[in-house]
């Protein structure tokens, strides 16, 4: 249930080990928060990178569903800017740069769980560095205070968005194209996909015969369930209050500009969490001929509005993209609420997350549950666990829970 990345990854999965799948979306295409719009404007739901670093990228390349990739070219790399102390820099903090790598001794090394990431960087390196690794972080987290997570947490995204050389990847035309191939994938493995199959109750399923396989009985009278939804979705499914987790709360901004040589191809706000992303620098097929695509986002706090963060954007877009008003073609604003993946407070880990396994042969999938990685494959990881539980087997493309 859940058609986006997880439950795509789940389906192939299950297929792939000899199970009868139906897939059913709510919505008219597939893709969830991994959908590209149509149109001139190719956006992605916010900011989107394939990380390279992670499980889901070898499984994705074993199976030919990565595609052609949109490399960033080497000048457009070094266009990276840094708003630091209210202007635009190069180069981040120095002292930054020792929360960046693994460090041995008594005082380096791996963060704790149950320290925040500002104390505990603070400690590191300095109050200042803490603060702009934190707020560096967030291109990874989508949260208003990242200094405030689990120090392992954060330094853990820290690490791998900082990563050289770069883990972030970008598959040529969005996100839209990896999807297009899991559900060919899918297709072609005869998983049977319902789109515009709303499912307001397990119950609706009873009697369909149909599931995620056919191996242990459910409540529901049909074969295990795997649920590859929001969580906010989940809990209202299965009725269970305590599928609850905190996640990022986050103003988005997509912006089409005419070009101009010497526009940057990101900008990082190090004075407070925001980022903007010029997408059109690795991949010229998202906007129209002589247009550039825009995309940030600005986490935003239980208090403030989309309008502040917007407005945060928009001051960086002043100092990175100066006269950018008057070379807006198309614009719009969103805000993405529980919708950026789980953050984990002091004390917790993503084994403290809603766990994968529901009882009664009903199984998780999603970025905010107990699975382990950083971003989508956190996705990737639960949607593997769930059709390894639902099956009631391991294979080589399974997640060992245990050791992970």
């Amino acid at each position: 249930m859940g058609g986006g990345f997880a439950g795509l990854t789940a389906a192939i999965t299950a297929a792939e080990a000899g199970a009868r799948v139906t897939l059913y979306e709510t919505h008219h295409t597939l893709g969830g928060r991994a959908r590209t719009a149509e149109g001139p404007y190719r956006t992605n739901e916010g900011p989107h990178a394939l990380y390279n670093g992670g499980p889901h990228w070898a499984w994705l390349a074993q199976r030919g569903l990565i595609g052609p990739l949109a490399p960033l070219p080497p000048l457009e790399a070094a266009r990276l800017r840094l708003h630091h102390r209210g202007a635009l820099r190069r180069t981040p903090p120095f002292a930054m740069l020792k929360l960046l790598r693994p460090r041995r001794g008594r005082t380096g090394g791996n963060a704790p769980v149950d320290v925040d990431f500002l104390t505990w960087a603070t400690d590191q390196a300095g109050e200042e560095a803490a603060r702009a690794a934190a707020n560096y972080s967030a291109v990874a987290l989508f949260h208003h205070d990242p200094g405030s997570l689990s120090a392992a947490f954060v330094q853990e995204r820290l690490r791998r968005a900082t990563k050289l050389p770069p883990e972030a990847h970008y598959p040529r035309g969005g996100w839209a194209s990896v999807i297009d191939r899991m559900a060919a994938r899918a297709w072609n493995l005869g998983v049977r996909m319902e789109t515009r199959s709303r499912v307001d109750s397990l119950d609706a399923l009873t009697g369909t015969g149909t599931g995620a396989g056919a191996g242990t009985g459910t409540g529901t009278g049909t074969g295990p369930i795997i649920v590859a939804t929001s969580l906010d979705a989940a809990r209202r499914l299965l009725g269970d209050d305590s599928l609850t987790w905190p996640s990022g709360r986050t103003a988005l901004l997509d912006l089409a500009l005419r070009t101009r040589r010497g526009d940057p191809f990101a900008v990082s706000d190090l004075d407070a969490p925001g980022w903007i992303e010029r997408f059109t620098a690795q991949d010229r097929t998202l906007a129209p001929a002589g247009e550039q695509l825009l995309q940030g986002q600005f986490p935003i706090g239980p208090q403030e509005s989309r309008a502040d963060g917007v407005a945060r954007a928009e001051h960086l877009l002043d100092l990175g993209f100066p006269g950018w008003r008057d070379r807006v073609t198309w614009r719009r604003e969103a805000t993405a609420n529980g919708r950026t993946g789980a953050v984990d407070p002091v004390g917790s880990t993503w084994r403290d997350r809603p766990a994968v396994d529901r009882g009664d042969g009903v199984y998780l999938a999603g970025d905010q549950v107990a699975a382990p990685g950083v971003l989508s494959e956190v996705s990737f990881n639960s949607a593997l666990a769930a059709v390894s539980l639902a099956l009631g087997r391991r294979s080589r493309n399974t997640l060992d829970l245990k050791h992970a």
